[in-house]
């Protein structure tokens, strides 16, 4: 594993945001949702996420989730993700990393 020095670690911008919208996302190339995440002070941010093995739609609407906002923008397919939901990969699956307690949406996480 490559060592990476703090200053590479103080440059992501990790936040809480609450998911508003979750949309079936066809033109993936691995089955996906369109997420639609609330940061609070940082707007409304969307993301796509590989997420559909474990989570239904129903059960990711209005879940707190981290996420890094100061991503690149990336393209993917006709969709631009505007930021990058953090998870656990454990056999393939992602599973999200969200707060244990509700807290206000654009908290920074350290």
């Amino acid at each position: 594993m490559e060592e990476v020095l703090f200053e590479d670690f103080q440059k992501l911008d990790l936040r809480v945001g609450t998911i508003i919208e979750v949309d079936d996302f066809p033109k993936a190339r691995k089955p996906a949702y369109q997420l639609t995440i609330d940061f609070g002070p940082l707007g409304i941010k969307k993301s796509s996420a590989q997420i559909t093995t474990l989570y239904a739609k129903e059960d990711l609407l209005h879940k707190q989730i981290v996420a890094n906002v100061n991503f690149e923008e990336k393209q993917i397919a006709n969709f631009k993700s505007q930021c990058l939901v953090l998870g656990a990969v454990c056999e393939n699956d992602v599973v999200l990393l969200n707060p244990e307690q509700k807290i206000p949406n654009g908290t920074t996480v350290q």
